[in-house]
């Protein structure tokens, strides 16, 4: 080594103590300091005198810029004296334990640790070698080696590894050259080469020598041989080493002891270091095996379970809890078949993808059963279930980095002959109006005077089938039924008495049988076969500031319940009580009556159950009671149950139900109340799990009493004492596949997967019965799929109580208390999974007891919106129309299941026939707009009802919107996925929203014909100002857009690109800007311009490169609620989400004023409006109060979203389920997914 030359510190006094002792040691360096080893001893002792006596001492060694330590090192280096070497490593000693690791880097800096190792070599080859020098230079290594990233790689290189190891060997009795040895070694074995080498050569046995039952001497070398043996054991060759020698016996057995022995929680690491040991060797399916066999689960179970009321001791029992996790034996879900219960034969089989792959398995396979095993999982998920952070750094690879790819290209892949057939869904571009009379008064009510602007909803016979009755497609109206339709259409008696409402009594329904009143059907918007619609006077639609008024003025009337006595034609006439309005109930029978339906008796409790699920159940035709039920018209004006029951008529489902959900024909009245995120129970989740291992540890306890399998079609509900609790799903949109009953009030639920898929189980929506009152029942969903979940962030399921709705309450409501999402040990086969193997489902459960005797009550993941919700809702905002709009409602297609898929027109009537009015109608620019391609995400047409809303009314700024747009609306794109329950797919086991780039006119036609309409507007030189496809997102909050940027993709990725290649409009951003600044729950911060491959099939891309549209989005909303702005620490309802669809209207007013503000140079006084509105949002904003949200519920980051998932895709998700132990405040980078 080069002699350095001592340097002092500028500002440290040259004649300071420690310099010039340094000074002297440096000229001895080299051959002096063995002729003067007197000498060299006398300076190393002075100057560690003054080191360990005066802190400026040793702040002067190792000051910036001062040479020390290069003189200690050198001398260390240089010296044949086993004196000055221990001087030399005790002062090195000093001077590293205190400063941190600032000290301790600059030593590894100058060579340090190799320093270190030679002179280990050299002190090893004395027989015998020197204890103390032996015990100094590994205390020193210990020091050093957490700071030195090559600290395991030199130490093997140098031959100082196999030293230590020696040393080792020779010293298991001497405890004090023993626990430096291990503290180097544990250091060592971080690297895997050098844990597999020593593990072959015996040192995972040595180090078993090391560990001893329960005693109070040499604790701390004892802790850190486990410590040493844990990070030994993390090699798999290793853990079958240790398994092979009876380890894990001898593990468990040592817990034990210590467990019983450290009554005062003294010791609480090393039990865990012994728990670290057998959650590494459990880590292979030789080790969990070994653990089952030495009885672990139960071991664990009963210890963990006496820990569990010491909070100091969560760390013992989580890691507990992981090591029981992942030993629980892998159960395979109680199911014939992972594939849908419900069979749609498609028109062909597509050449490849997860449908070919579904419909090319040999029959008999079984697609359940998973015999692989997850050896990849080195850990199960935490207590918060947080995602491995290891994976983060490859997040930007799903970014699109070729630029030819990310220039927006108008492509015309299609002749245009091809595409004009679309041009009757564009009248309005043609439309001359010369027919026209344009003489209306203002009020007018609506009319038909434009025939093209007339509905066709109900094309089909109306006719809802039965469980045992053909397709609606080749039913014939019998003469019976067309009697009955006719009975119905006629008005009722004008002698009828009144019948005033009975006391309000707990309603039994399993004692009733309803039936559909004849009496008030032309008090409703019902469709006449003409397809024209009759509208009523008093049911005419409230304005916006009114019906806030009346819903706050209104009481629902109470509900009565006749005998069986005979239906009083007349009866539902209003009773006016004192100080209170006119109430208004309604009669009501079964709306399944209708149409020739077989009468059902609801038994049980359970209201709602078609033929099939009742088995032949049903009751005598006279058992009927009439039900006085609130009328909600005034609530929702946009909802009318009779209406509804009409439009299920024409719906075609798979299945073919025949049964209405209480939750859609009643309607939805969203509270008044707010709705907080619910504040996580500590160690809810671990209190759960223990719960489902105690299953394993006692299975006498467990019922296993299959109460609901859609399995069995003849069947599903299956009858029994009476004890357990009633379910059903068959109904539209329904999703719940088996309920068993797994103790006395807890169930195990499994969802149905999308049809013609074997995955996508999210959402659910089911009925249950026969409940008793106060009862806490669990409910576990025991096979989804997403690795994490808003649950375990403050998100509620749904409940709709129908006691509740028929007293005046309809409304759905969050509930539930003891939520959470984690890992189960239900495996996915590798069918079900794409082939990986060792995968498990996840397990969503909550706890929720019932307020009433005989309720039904339904439970959903979100907010429910049918297909037959929207056919009413279009059928009725067609009576909102006045003559100064344009609506006209075209079917765009058919689905595979024979639905039709609306396409809406709206736009400002021209203010007279002349050349400047047509003009400017025609030229317009076209918004357009369409919404749930996935059938799970509700959120997305509670959304687009909202702005369907605005857009029909009649305040100023939906006039001057409709004056400044037409638009183009697609209110649903996947009809069939929508009734059938489905959560992603259509019936094709398709994601549609992967569909854009070449869709199949016979496999998805509702996206073939929309990307044809889009292509049609292109070659016109029409393409849209907007486009923007609403969404769902389940595991992020607020409502946000994803856009299409070129700039912003390379910024995000490593290519290169030229200031030419990134000139572009950032008109893209004014859009989400404005809503920032308008919309309440919406976050500009989560908005992502992006563009990923994953996506390149997606509307939102498709639309920006092939369109040509730079204002593509797709709009998330979030099924939780918001951690921002006016609406933090709530979870989001349909009232939110409604003003969100208005929201976004009216950002497009203010869009359209920035892009051309001339144009509202005649319209100021509305802009001041809009003005008024952003001003009295801010006060509120300002003036309203946030719900505090707990840190532990949600930590700082945004929950861990897989950046290549499309609104969390499980076809590009990889789970990646290897979690580290539990950190409260990990932090996580959150990565961005749009649908």
């Amino acid at each position: 080594m080069n002699k350095p030359k001592m340097a002092t510190e500028k500002g440290v006094p040259s004649n300071s103590k420690v310099l010039m002792l340094l000074g002297q040691l440096e000229k001895m360096s080299g051959e002096g300091m063995e002729k003067n080893a007197e000498a060299t001893r006398h300076i190393t002792t002075k100057i560690l005198h003054l080191i360990q006596t005066q802190e400026k001492t040793r702040k002067e060694v190792m000051a910036k810029g001062s040479s020390g330590m290069e003189v200690i090192l050198a001398s260390l280096e240089n010296t044949q004296d086993v004196q000055t070497t221990l001087n030399i490593l005790y002062i090195l000693s000093e001077l590293l334990t205190v400063g941190g690791g600032r000290r301790v880097g600059v030593f590894v800096s100058k060579g340090g640790t190799s320093i270190l190792f030679q002179v280990l070599i050299a002190a090893s080859k004395e027989s015998p070698p020197n204890e103390e020098l032996m015990l100094q230079l590994h205390s020193v290594l210990a020091k050093v080696g957490p700071k030195d990233r090559k600290f395991g790689v030199k130490a093997r290189l140098s031959g100082a590894l196999n030293v230590t190891v020696n040393l080792l060997k020779q010293n298991l009795q001497n405890a004090k050259l023993l626990l430096p040895c291990l503290q180097v070694l544990r250091v060592c074995f971080t690297n895997s080469v050098n844990a597999v080498s020593l593990g072959k050569k015996g040192v995972v046995e040595l180090l078993f020598n090391t560990i001893v039952p329960y005693s109070n001497k040499n604790t701390n070398l004892l802790k850190v041989a486990l410590d040493t043996l844990g990070v030994l054991l993390k090699s798999k060759a290793n853990a079958r080493r240790a398994v092979d020698s009876g380890c894990v016996p001898v593990l468990l057995a040592l817990y034990l002891d210590w467990h019983r022995n450290d009554m005062r929680h003294r010791h609480i690491l090393i039990r865990k270091g012994l728990l670290v040991c057998l959650r590494n060797i459990t880590n292979i399916k030789l080790g969990r095996k070994a653990f089952l066999k030495a009885d672990g689960m139960r071991i664990l179970y009963n210890s963990s379970t006496e820990c569990l009321p010491v909070r100091t001791l969560d760390a013992l029992v989580n890691t507990s809890s992981l090591i029981m996790r992942k030993c629980f034996p892998k159960n395979r879900l109680p199911l014939p078949t992972v594939k849908s219960a419900f069979h749609y034969q498609l028109p062909y089989i597509p050449a490849e993808g997860p449908v070919a792959q579904l419909y090319s398995q040999p029959p008999g396979v079984d697609d359940v059963v998973d015999d692989s095993d997850d050896n990849g999982d080195t850990e199960a998920d935490t207590e918060n279930d947080t995602e491995d952070e290891k994976d983060h750094h490859t997040e930007n690879d799903d970014i699109e980095t070729d630029l030819n790819k990310l220039r927006p290209k108008e492509t015309k892949n299609r002749p245009f002959e091809e595409l004009k057939v679309y041009k009757r869904f564009f009248l309005e571009l043609s439309e001359d109006f010369q027919e026209y009379n344009f003489e209306y008064p203002k009020n007018a009510s609506t009319t038909s005077s434009l025939s093209s602007f007339s509905s066709n909803l109900c094309t089909r016979p109306i006719i809802v089938p039965t469980a045992q009755t053909l397709s609606p497609k080749h039913i014939p109206i019998s003469t019976s039924q067309q009697d009955t339709e006719e009975q119905h259409s006629q008005p009722p008696s004008s002698d009828s008495a009144p019948t005033p409402p009975a006391p309000l009594q707990p309603l039994e329904l399993d004692t009733i049988h309803l039936t559909k009143d004849q009496d008030k059907k032309d008090d409703h918007h019902i469709p006449s076969p003409d397809k024209h619609m009759t509208c009523s006077s008093h049911s005419r639609p409230l304005s916006q500031g009114a019906r806030l008024q009346q819903e706050l003025a209104h009481v629902l009337e109470r509900v009565s319940l006749e005998g069986e006595e005979p239906l009083n034609p007349g009866g539902g006439t209003g009773v006016e009580a004192e100080g209170s309005p006119v109430s208004t109930t309604r009669h009501i029978q079964s709306p399944l009556l209708w149409g020739g339906i077989p009468t059902l008796r609801v038994g049980g409790g359970g209201g709602g159950s078609t033929g099939g699920s009742d088995c032949g159940s049903e009751g005598p035709e006279d058992e009927k009671a009439v039900l006085e039920v609130p009328d909600t018209a005034l609530l929702l004006p946009l909802h009318d149950p009779d209406l509804y029951v009409e439009m299920v008529k024409g719906t075609h489902s798979v299945p073919q139900y025949s049964d209405v959900a209480y939750p859609d024909y009643f309607g939805h009245v969203a509270p008044t109340f707010k709705e907080p995120l619910q504040e996580r129970v500590y160690g809810v989740q671990r209190l759960k799990i223990f719960q489902d291992i105690d299953r394993l540890i006692h299975p006498s306890d467990i019922l296993d009493k299959v109460v609901y399998d859609l399995d069995v079609p003849s069947c599903p509900v299956i009858e029994d004492d009476g004890e357990s609790l009633k379910f059903n799903s068959q109904f539209e949109s329904g999703n719940l596949r088996k309920a068993v009953q797994v103790r006395k009030y807890e169930y195990d639920l499994v969802l149905n997967s999308d049809i013609n898929s074997n995955h996508y189980h999210q959402w659910f929506y089911f009925e249950v019965s026969r409940m008793h009152v106060g009862t806490t029942y669990r409910f576990n969903i025991i096979n989804s799929e997403k690795s994490n979940s808003q649950f375990n962030y403050g998100m509620q399921v749904l409940m709709y109580s129908v006691q509740e709705a028929i007293s005046g309450r309809p409304r759905w409501v969050r509930t539930g208390t003891d939520i959470c999402y984690y890992k189960n040990h239900f495996a996915r086969s590798t069918i079900a999974a794409g082939g990986q193997k060792g995968k498990s489902y996840y397990t969503l459960t909550f706890s929720s007891s019932f307020a009433h005797k005989d309720d039904v009550c339904y439970f959903a993941y979100h907010y429910p919106y049918t297909y037959s919700t929207l056919k009413m809702h279009l059928s009725k905002l067609e009576a909102l129309r006045t003559p100064q709009i344009y609506l006209r409602q075209d079917v765009l297609c058919e689905t595979l299941g024979g639905n039709s898929c609306p396409l809406l027109t709206i736009t400002a009537m021209p203010e007279s026939n002349s050349s400047d009015h047509i003009c400017q109608f025609r030229n317009r620019p076209l918004i357009f707009l369409s919404a749930r391609v996935h059938p799970g995400e509700t959120n997305a047409s509670w959304v687009m009802k909202g702005t369907l809303e605005f857009l029909m009314g009649s305040s100023p700024l939906a006039s001057s919107l409709r004056e400044a747009y037409i638009f183009k609306i697609v209110p649903m794109l996947n009809p069939d996925g929508v009734i059938n329950g489905n959560y992603r797919c259509s019936l094709s086991g398709e994601d549609l929203n992967r569909q854009w780039q070449n869709p199949s006119p016979e496999l998805h036609p509702t996206i073939y014909h929309t990307k044809s309409l889009l292509q049609y507007l292109a070659h016109i030189q029409r393409a849209p100002l907007v486009f923007c496809d609403y969404h769902g997102h389940s595991r992020k909050k607020n409502v946000f857009m994803y856009g299409c940027s070129v700039k912003e993709t390379v910024w995000q990725s490593n290519i290169s690109a030229t200031s030419c290649d990134l000139q572009e409009d950032l008109g893209y951003r004014s859009l989400p800007k404005i809503l920032s600044q308008i919309a309440p729950s919406f976050s500009l911060a989560n908005c992502s311009f992006v563009v990923e491959r994953s996506k390149e099939s997606t509307a939102r891309v498709v639309v920006w490169r092939e369109i040509g549209v730079k204002c593509s989005y797709t709009m998330e909303s979030t099924v939780c609620g918001c951690d921002q702005g006016k609406y933090k620490g709530l979870q989001i309802g349909t009232r939110e989400l409604e003003e969100m669809g208005a929201h976004f209207c009216v950002a497009l007013l203010r869009l359209k004023r920035q892009s051309s503000p001339l144009g509202f140079r005649n319209h100021q006084h509305l802009l001041d409006l809009e003005s008024d509105i952003m001003e009295t949002h801010s006060r509120v904003v300002s003036s309203c109060p946030t719900t505090y949200v707990m840190e532990e519920d949600e930590p700082s980051f945004l929950e861990a979203i897989d950046y290549s998932a499309e609104s969390n895709d499980e076809d590009a998700e990889p789970e990646n389920d290897h979690c580290s132990e539990v950190q409260d405040n990990s932090d996580h980078l959150e990565h961005l997914s749009d649908s």
